[in-house]
């Protein structure tokens, strides 16, 4: 008869997890869209960790850290972090419900001419009688300041929103441009980062460029599995929501219930509202340690390395890129036009016979003609899973193989 000890149970979990995550990742394909991600061994790790009580110390602890760091990936010194179960959708919700009330108006910088995403936030400010007006672009371009600061001068908006990275087109915003302009023109109008697609990759420098609220999502350059709505807050939109004249209009989203939370989880207390993801803030704080191992412009500087590697690439291969200047185009992602007479048929299912997978087009006008690699996160910042080689080699097999048949 044998008696474990505890640590040794431990220790014996943790071996039977790691053989178990070995084992699915010989099968797994390499995953180069813009989000999901790769994971890495020690976020699949975290995320199986065993059942624990959500009020307990242990995990309090966890995520009080985790908060903590998400100000580092951030580049803040003082702002609200707030972590909540949900997709970065939830995170629009939460601005909309909290931030703006009837009768305001917004302004979203919007990259392209007909995009799905930005839809959805527009009707999530709807939905609380905000009006939102659009500044857009054609495909592959961006709005430019002066249309910005001529927007801002025909009307008081409550917030301007910019999308940092257009995950459709793989668009890169001037984020600390525009936010200049912002603050000059029309000081009291907050500025939002959309950055689902950028947050952990692109540089942005929360108090700095005076951002006033971010938002992004667990499964993209932050590399943790998919189910958390992360955002960061100044002080400044802190106040604006303590200013709302009505409640917030959403229960579940309200900041209300969420601040203290945050608040209480960071000064290692418990407090209840709903029960949160256990073993997602296990794997997001995994993450987030392994992030803030380096100065966060190390972490930027190996994303644009990434980039560049992709986009030579692609252009020794004879391909257009969706965005028109080198400027525009993202650091985390590249959208590229499919070759005169091919086929996304052509491409992608034989990339994924290869083990690489690849996105399809997004943008309606063109989803048919292009496709999207992503590159963020341990893609982008272990060189020794070789992630980028096999992908532009598989690539560049593929085209080929797919150009002698036309």
């Amino acid at each position: 008869m044998f008696i474990i000890q505890g640590a040794d149970v431990s220790c014996l979990y943790n071996s039977t997890i790691k053989k178990q995550i070995k084992n699915n990742m010989s099968d797994h394909s390499l995953l180069m869209i813009p989000g999901p991600i790769e994971f890495s061994d020690e976020v699949l790790q975290a995320n199986a960790h065993p059942s624990m009580s959500h009020v307990g110390a242990p995990f309090i602890n966890v995520f009080g850290e985790s908060l903590e760091l998400l100000r580092k990936v951030f580049v803040s010194e003082d702002a609200q972090p707030l972590v909540v179960a949900g997709s970065g959708t939830l995170g629009w919700d939460i601005v909309a419900a909290n931030i703006t009330e009837r009768g305001d108006n917004v302004l979203f910088r919007r990259m392209v001419i007909t995009l799905l995403i930005n839809t959805t936030k527009q009707k999530s400010f709807e939905t609380y009688g905000v009006t939102a007006t659009q500044l857009k672009a054609a495909i592959g371009e961006r709005p430019t300041s002066d249309q910005v600061e001529v927007a801002l001068k025909e009307r008081k908006y409550k917030l301007v929103s910019i999308t940092h990275v257009d995950t459709s087109t793989g668009v890169l915003s001037d984020v600390k441009l525009i936010s200049e302009v912002v603050r000059r023109v029309s000081p009291d109008t907050l500025i939002v980062v959309d950055g689902v697609c950028s947050v952990g990759g692109e540089e942005l420098l929360f108090d700095e460029w005076g951002v006033d609220i971010a938002i992004t999502a667990s499964q993209k350059a932050i590399g943790v599995p998919p189910g958390l709505s992360i955002s960061a807050f100044s002080k400044r939109a802190i106040s604006t929501f303590n200013s709302r004249t009505t409640p917030p209009s959403s229960y579940f989203a309200s900041l209300k219930k969420w601040l203290p939370i945050m608040q209480a989880y960071e000064s290692r207390k418990p407090m209840y509202f709903a029960t949160p993801p256990v073993q997602l803030i296990y794997a997001l704080h995994a993450s987030l340690k392994k992030i803030t191992e380096r100065p966060m412009s190390e972490r930027f500087q190996l994303h644009k390395d990434a980039s560049n590697k992709v986009k030579s690439a692609v252009r020794e291969l004879g391909l257009k890129q969706v965005p028109t200047q080198d400027q525009f185009a993202a650091n985390t992602m590249t959208a590229v036009y499919l070759p005169e007479g091919l086929t996304l048929p052509d491409v992608l299912p034989k990339l994924s016979q290869k083990g690489i997978i690849f996105a399809g087009g997004l943008h309606r006008e063109i989803a048919t003609k292009y496709f999207r690699i992503g590159h963020m996160g341990i893609t982008a910042t272990d060189s020794g899973r070789n992630d980028l080689d096999k992908a532009i080699q598989g690539l560049k097999e593929v085209l080929s193989e797919a150009t002698q048949k036309h």
